[in-house]
């Protein structure tokens, strides 16, 4: 163990709070579940609904996964389940907080965001004096939107996978593994092409894919002066790519990077790519940059601990906002550490 910031050293120095994109109605056949759960995962969640509903695993939807390694609150939703036995189920580590009735299964994505609230631990002073001010920094021109190693796999295996059923030497037999795999080269893909990116994040250049933030209209920049005065004011962002066969393409200097990107992971150029058979892999346009909203950072519960909160959008990682602010942050010992999040859009 290093000598710098831990997080994670006890399960409730990592909180999650989903922040749904709608309230259930009151009524349907499909019961919207809202969990706090401790040191479970999200399938582990959705097979205990299952059962109790008597229902395949399938019948259970959720908008993204949550971290095992902390104390999160998401919602569920199950078919055929009765509110009063959802409220009354005992699942080890986790609790129920609420059961209301919905007309529709709930879906991945359908979430606005992720409230963090996270406890830093062993921040030297220098490091704690540094933080407010990126944080301020970045809650104006925005944060890195990258994914990071811990969407890889140990020692990049998810990676490899996603190549090799790419290229035809691995069958996706089992279409859920293969997507999760893919999505890790996706993610591959989109990190190197924002590494790589010779301007600031708040910049746009001609060729870019923007995305819109109000709306998530996306158009390639022509105009780099006017864009600029709008992404100065956070109402664009250059986006990179999460490789598919319908993805609106970059021009110019930006798609030769991205070409590269794909060459160095060992793939086609980007408007080659063919989904493997049973998958679909549509693709899609992320923003090189996010903003977290509603910052704060103050004293944690011991001398040399912080505790830093905001709201991210849906698929964007506290943990990159963490390396952002600290640098490289030790996690544990909390038992069991995994990342258990929503593919990147496979």
């Amino acid at each position: 163990m290093g000598d710098g910031p831990r997080i994670r050293v006890l399960p409730e120095d990592f909180r999650v709070d989903e922040v749904p994109a709608y309230a259930p109605a009151g009524e349907g056949r499909h019961l919207f579940v809202h969990v706090e759960k401790r040191l479970r995962t999200t399938d582990e969640v959705a097979s205990a609904l299952a059962r109790a509903a008597g229902v395949s695993v399938r019948q259970v939807g959720y908008a993204g996964r949550k971290d095992r390694a902390g104390v999160t609150r998401q919602w569920l939703s199950v078919e055929g389940l009765d509110a009063d036995t959802a409220r009354a189920l005992g699942i080890p580590g986790v609790s129920v907080l609420d059961a209301i009735p919905h007309p529709h299964k709930l879906r991945t994505g359908h979430l606005r965001g992720n409230h963090f609230t996270l406890t830093v631990r062993d921040v030297p002073a220098e490091l704690a004096d540094r933080a407010a001010e990126r944080l301020r920094e970045m809650a104006e021109r925005g944060m890195p939107n990258r994914y990071g190693a811990q969407r890889y796999g140990r020692e990049e295996r998810n990676v490899r996978r996603g190549q090799a059923i790419l290229a035809g030497k691995r069958s996706p037999r089992d279409r859920r593994a293969a997507r999760f795999e893919i999505s890790a080269l996706q993610a591959a893909v989109y990190d190197r092409v924002l590494a790589d990116r010779p301007l600031a994040l708040h910049e746009v250049e001609a060729g870019d894919v923007a995305r819109v933030d109000a709306t998530g209209g996306l158009f390639v920049v022509e105009d780099v002066a006017a864009e600029s005065e709008r992404a100065a004011r956070f109402e664009i962002s250059a986006t990179g790519p999460i490789f598919g066969t319908r993805v609106i393409a970059p021009q110019g200097a930006v798609a030769e990077r991205e070409a590269e990107a794909h060459a160095a992971l060992g793939l086609p150029p980007p408007d080659a790519i063919r989904a493997p058979r049973g998958i679909r892999l549509r693709g899609a346009r992320r923003p090189l940059r996010v903003r977290p909203l509603e910052p704060r950072i103050g004293p944690g519960p011991q001398p040399g601990s912080l505790v830093v909160a905001c709201t991210l959008p849906a698929g964007s990682y506290a943990t990159v906002l963490l390396e952002e602010l600290f640098g490289r942050v030790e996690e544990g010992p909390v038992e069991g550490r995994v990342v258990d999040e929503a593919p990147a859009g496979a």
